[in-house]
């Protein structure tokens, strides 16, 4: 468990955006299991490139004009039940933080993980998701 005062302003920098935190594994289950329409879901992280890559470039897709209609996230490392809860609905993909995946009625469409993300610059995060967005918003 990281110190709350590390990772406050990580969370924050997408709760302030928009982004719903779920925090237990119950409310990863009520969203995920009874939602219609589109969601995204970004498993946060406390590394570098989850601040430089993955959150900025989910934060940068949103501004478009397709968008989800829900913005979720969970903390690695932090919210330990609710994202372990959250990667049963990522199946098959392994456990990857960051990740950034798109739900459309209730069903996995499109995911980022870590290997997609890393190394990659923020833009072309940005430019993934809104193509995803296009397809399924």
């Amino acid at each position: 468990m990281y110190p709350i005062q590390l990772v406050t302003p990580m969370a924050q920098d997408l709760t302030d955006f928009g982004f719903e935190s779920l925090s237990t594994p119950d409310a990863v289950a009520e969203k995920l299991n009874n939602h219609s329409g589109t969601a995204l879901l970004v498993v946060n992280s406390v590394c570098g490139c989850a601040a430089a890559m993955a959150r900025p470039g989910a934060k940068m897709a949103i501004e478009g004009e397709k968008r989800p209609d829900q913005l979720w996230t969970v903390f690695a490392g932090v919210d330990q039940e609710a994202t372990a809860k959250a990667r049963e609905f990522l199946l098959p993909y392994p456990p990857s933080s960051p990740a950034i995946a798109l739900f459309k009625d209730g069903k996995l469409v499109h995911m980022l993980e870590r290997r997609h993300i890393e190394g990659r610059p923020a833009q072309v995060i940005a430019d993934n998701l809104k193509m995803a967005f296009e397809t399924y918003c």
